[in-house]
């Protein structure tokens, strides 16, 4: 009797501006062996200035009528694929092995106490790698695994029942620290988020930086993941805590504070809606695990 292949959910989502990048992507997921995909490429909400967006036989298009946002773009795709296992690949990623899935589901099939896996993140080009694609505190040697309390987003795996347990990811960020909240509540279904140094993912180096909306969604989201996710008398130690770091990083650099501080404000006036504690228990664990969820 022939093995019965891991049935992969695949989602790519996309608005249609890198089309070279999409389709080297997708081409990278269609090459993978010993894995059994269900791929569906999301078009977030395309306009006039995109082009229509083509997909390869062995990917579905879901166009949605207008750009939700980064995680509620992913969470539509989530809910159109079928599998035991759910992949995140963004539209400028790609995997350069063609055992990229089968390797990292093998892993989590023996690691089972692990609920989301991020790979190391490698330019395709030799261009230096951004630190921050090193989810932790301590950087160090990016090829040295371990567990993490966020996760860079472009490249996730997940088992769907972990992912569905989770809620999925926080739609009302839209942008910016979605990975985070998503990290820590693989934590509390008593599972780990791990950053896995011997499998990779292509992704250019770019700094997301650009413009002030980048600045305060950064801060207000800040805000957001605290209000939505923390035990109430952690919620002001880690906005505070966070606060503090934003200052001595650009301190000299005014220009970003003003919309950050914008943001910030912004956080503390509105409800996100959501709320879901990680509790206490949780809060030990990952303090346990290296880092408690105040910074």
């Amino acid at each position: 009797m022939s093995e019965v292949l891991p049935r992969v959910g695949v989602v790519s989502l996309t608005q249609g501006r890198r089309p070279g990048d999409l389709r080297r992507g997708l081409a990278s997921l269609l090459a993978q062996r010993d894995v059994d995909l269900d791929v569906v490429c999301v078009v977030n909400g395309r306009d006039a200035a995109t082009a229509e967006v083509e997909v390869p036989t062995g990917v579905r298009l879901l166009e949605l009528a207008e750009n939700v946002g980064i995680p509620a773009g992913r969470n539509r795709g989530a809910e159109a694929v079928s599998g035991d296992w759910i992949f995140f690949l963004d539209d400028d990623a790609s995997l350069p092995s063609d055992r990229f899935l089968a390797d990292a589901v093998a892993l989590l099939r023996a690691r089972p106490e692990i609920g989301l896996l991020q790979p190391r993140v490698v330019d395709p080009d030799g261009a230096v790698n951004p630190r921050r694609w090193t989810p932790r505190l301590r950087k160090g040697d990016p090829r040295r695994s371990s567990d993490v309390f966020s996760v860079w987003e472009g490249a996730t795996l997940l088992p769907r029942d972990v992912f569905d347990a989770c809620a999925g990811w926080g739609e009302p960020y839209f942008y910016a620290h979605e990975g985070i909240e998503l990290a820590w509540r693989v934590w509390a279904q008593g599972r780990r988020t791990w950053y896995e140094g011997s499998l990779v993912a292509n992704h250019p180096a770019i700094d997301p930086a650009r413009h002030a909306e980048y600045y305060r969604l950064n801060a207000r989201n800040r805000v957001w993941l605290a209000k939505r996710n923390l035990p109430w008398p952690l919620v002001p130690v880690y906005v505070a805590s966070w606060t503090a770091v934003q200052l001595l990083r650009w301190a000299r650099t005014p220009r970003r504070l003003r919309p950050w501080f914008a943001g910030w404000a912004e956080g503390w006036r509105e409800a996100p809606g959501g709320r879901r504690s990680i509790g206490w228990v949780t809060v030990l664990r990952m303090s346990r695990a290296g880092r408690p969820p105040v910074l």
